[in-house]
């Protein structure tokens, strides 16, 4: 490999994981920041049925998925996560309080990620019991964060028949 091949892989990688950091802070947390700013509590923690998640699990669950394969997958913090718990909760955890958690979450994931290595981006991890490398646990958690943005879209779109004015953001 020459030096100057060298130089573009590592641009990739470092361009790569802004990119993720990116999608994270600067388009997914606005738009689900968006959606909560006009519901209340109660709303916030409707089903469509018993076996529905409510936008509250959602974000219960945004935090712990990217907190256990990032701040811990790749950044070594502790891994205390209880992943059903975040499906089983039925108390109404306040918007405000769950939106603090997810930017506390959001805010660790980019420090974790501002330091992260990009010649490791190919190295692996053991997160949630499997083998993967850094780029598989940043692209899982990019991708698994816009999915779930996407139902709460959706959600909030059920509830109130209003746009959301993205283009905005």
């Amino acid at each position: 490999m020459t030096t100057a091949e060298g130089n573009s892989e590592l641009e990739v990688s470092r361009a790569f994981i802004q990119q993720a950091r990116e999608f994270l802070r600067e388009e997914y947390l606005p738009k689900i920041e968006r959606c909560l700013e006009r519901l209340t509590d109660e709303q916030v923690w409707w089903r469509s049925s018993s076996e529905s998640n409510s936008i509250g699990n959602l974000l219960l669950h945004l935090s712990g998925n990217a907190r256990q394969w990032i701040v811990s997958g790749l950044g070594g913090e502790a891994d205390d996560r209880v992943r059903q718990a975040e499906f089983d909760e039925r108390t109404t955890i306040p918007r405000n309080e769950l939106l603090s958690r997810l930017r506390t979450t959001v805010r660790a994931v980019d420090d974790t990620l501002a330091v992260f290595d990009p010649h490791r981006l190919l190295d692996r991890f053991k997160i949630q019991g499997t083998e993967v490398t850094a780029l598989a646990a940043i692209f899982h958690v990019t991708e698994h964060f816009s999915m779930h943005v996407g139902q709460i879209v959706y959600i909030r779109k059920q509830l109130t028949a209003e746009d959301m004015h993205f283009y905005d953001l």
